[in-house]
């Protein structure tokens, strides 16, 4: 068996560990995606809100390799995009219909969780490239470099998709609509506040075990 996968389970189960890692990284995906429809300050910068939770789901994706394999990262953050996408057209969705005339307008649904498309398509974008190129560094540091010291792996692995995923998203989201300078700004405010967040979650790859051979 590959280094990089788990140890399979009997079949028809999974592993609560795994259960619990995907679940928070998809959930943490979906609070980022909702929490970006606000713009807050922080430390005098304008960034949105999902940035607060959104960096911490890198190294929630390294745990998912670690529990469910190579594939199983894959298979994750293309379903986690494709949950994002859904829950974008569901709140349009939502917003569109009308509203029980006993009730009200209800204006501020619409106005609150109606997604801007260009924001939403940027943002899972950014996610599904650079997430799996956290993927493929993550693999890669594991079968050629070393399976000791796991911090370093996140820390790797982060270092390449945190600024992939900045770049894209900015540009994608925002380009055309500010100048370069004030791209660029945004580009290493999300990278500082991400590198910040990496630091931070480096102890989460240790709470679950090493795959082991079989």
């Amino acid at each position: 068996m590959r280094s990089d996968e788990p140890k399979p389970t009997p079949p028809g189960r999974a592993s609560p560990a795994s259960i619990l890692v995907v679940s928070s990284y998809v959930g943490a995906q979906l609070l980022a995606d909702i929490g970006s429809l606000k713009i807050i300050s922080l430390g005098g910068l304008a960034v949105d809100a999902g940035t607060l939770i959104y960096p911490f789901t890198f190294t929630l994706r390294d745990l998912v390799h670690k529990v469910a394999g190579v594939r199983g990262a894959r298979a994750v953050i293309l379903a986690a995009a494709g949950i994002n996408l859904v829950m974008a057209g569901y709140f349009q969705l939502v917003a569109r219909l009308p509203s029980a005339v006993e009730v009200g307008a209800q204006p501020d649904f619409g106005s609150v969780l109606a997604p801007v498309w260009r924001i939403v398509l940027a943002s899972i974008l950014a996610e599904v490239i650079s997430e799996l190129a956290d993927t493929e560094v993550y693999r890669l540091w594991i079968e050629r470099v070393t399976q000791r010291r796991q911090w370093m792996r996140v820390l790797v692995s982060n270092s390449v998709s945190i600024p992939l995923d900045s770049v894209i998203f900015v540009g994608a989201a925002f380009g055309g609509t500010m100048p370069g300078v004030i791209l660029g700004e945004i580009i290493l405010a999300n990278i500082g506040i991400k590198a910040l967040a990496t630091l931070v979650s480096l102890p989460w790859i240790y709470l679950v075990p090493e795959p082991t051979d079989t």
